[in-house]
């Protein structure tokens, strides 16, 4: 059943997420920046539990849409987006922070972006 309010919500946390992962992923210049301090392993962390909110939510906004809205923007790999949310709730130790390095460094930013257009659309979710 489709929920009107809520897919319109869920792209605005989604974002939101992208601005967090963005702000916390400054200061890191390479992967190795994630584990070589406690600072370090707290930004890994934090970045991590966006990205399994923003897995979660497109999981539920695919839901909610009746997979009717995700697949009207093919830039984004959304079965990835959802993919990563599985493996780092899951898998969490093994955890490669050269992938979430790559993930923030090369997906996040489309992704903020595509999902920005998404909540410009006129009846936008």
């Amino acid at each position: 059943m489709s929920d009107p309010a809520l897919a319109r919500e869920i792209p605005h946390q989604i974002y939101k997420s992208t601005e967090r992962i963005l702000w916390r992923f400054e200061p890191i210049e390479r992967s190795e920046d994630f584990i070589s301090s406690e600072t370090g392993l707290e930004k890994l962390d934090a970045i991590c539990m966006q990205l399994i909110a923003i897995g979660e939510a497109v999981k539920n906004l695919d839901k909610v849409t009746e997979r009717e809205l995700l697949p009207k923007y093919p830039m984004i790999d959304w079965k990835r987006v959802m993919g990563m949310r599985d493996v780092l709730s899951h898998h969490y130790f093994d955890l490669d922070p050269e992938i979430v390095y790559s993930v923030c460094k090369n997906h996040i930013g489309p992704l903020r972006a595509t999902v920005q257009e998404m909540m410009a659309q006129p009846g936008s979710p």
